[in-house]
């Protein structure tokens, strides 16, 4: 039996604008029914990629095939199945949550039949029903988000694209909004999504960490995890900029980053650098350190992939 249609497949897709190359030679393909989560800093090219996807860009070189569809080529025939989610959704702050998503739901021509089951859906999933008179203006960002979230699903949407949903949203807010994302999961919807927070990223059921308009992995969390070189070991001690200093250049010691209270030190073998390591710590002046085994998450291994891609400093 052959296997269902991909979702989203692009072929060496590109983007330049001047001398920026946006996006690079993107060969991705996104399953039906998964959650797929593009990771990456400003300027990394995660929403020239959405928007090539929704057909809003064209590509300046390869494909994206989105539903069986050329994005490009049948750029309207997409937008009718997909709904996207930009940075700034448009909501309109002088209109209600209610006709906010009446609104949307005229652009998409949703039937009235349809309307008086999905708005009742959307409100309740989203908290939004004990605020469905209050001006979209009047609304926290996370409850704005959610209103965003539900304008884009009033046509039932076979894939949602979303270009970073939370950002600047309070964390509390965001844990919400992936829960909703996760109850779309379970009725069968593809969610593409774009984010700067790795700890979101952990949650789909893949990752593409992108870098410079670049592709560097994409696979399932725990997978991309395993690819980490070396051993990290968690440093716990009363001075963190010391620290640093003492462990800069030490020969055992491939990385350090601060984070929070405590160093993340990268190494080739716990057990046989730690002496050293504590010896460079104690010759400056810090006798209390306490080194803990620590796994590796997906910012280690981000930040470990980007330093071999631009080389020493």
């Amino acid at each position: 039996m052959p296997s269902p249609e991909p979702a989203i497949a692009t072929q060496d897709l590109g983007k330049r604008f001047g001398a920026l190359q946006a996006v690079a030679g993107l060969s991705l393909s996104v399953t039906r029914g998964e959650s797929f989560a593009l990771v990456g800093p400003d300027g990394a090219g995660k929403t020239t990629t959405i928007r090539m996807l929704c057909g809003i860009m064209d590509p300046d070189q390869g494909s994206a095939q989105v539903l069986g569809l050329d994005a490009a080529r049948a750029a309207e025939a997409v937008k009718e199945r997909i709904g996207y989610m930009p940075q700034r959704f448009g909501l309109y702050d002088d209109l209600t949550v209610d006709e906010n998503i009446a609104f949307y739901a005229d652009l998409y021509q949703v039937s009235e039949s349809l309307r008086r089951q999905k708005v009742p859906e959307l409100l309740g999933f989203s908290n939004l029903t004990p605020f469905r008179g209050r001006l979209a203006g009047q609304l926290s960002g996370g409850m704005r988000q959610k209103l965003g979230l539900a304008c884009a699903l009033i046509h039932t949407p076979e894939l949602l694209l979303l270009d970073e949903p939370t950002c600047g949203v309070d964390p509390v807010s965001r844990r919400e909004f992936w829960h909703i994302l996760y109850r779309l999961l379970g009725g069968g919807m593809t969610i593409f999504v774009s984010t700067a927070y790795l700890d979101e990223a952990e949650r789909a059921h893949r990752v593409g960490l992108m870098h410079k308009g670049r592709l560097l992995v994409a696979d399932a969390p725990a997978a991309v995890r395993a690819r980490f070189q070396g051993q990290l070991m968690e440093l716990r001690l009363e001075d963190l900029a010391a620290g640093r200093r003492a462990l800069r250049g030490h020969p055992q010691v491939q990385r350090v980053l601060a984070r929070g209270d405590r160093l993340m030190v990268t190494v080739g073998d716990r057990e046989q650098d730690w002496p050293g390591i504590e010896a460079a710590l104690r010759e400056a002046g810090l006798h209390h350190a306490r080194a803990l085994p620590a796994e590796p998450s997906l910012e280690d291994l981000f930040v470990q992939i980007i330093a071999q891609e631009e080389g020493p400093a």
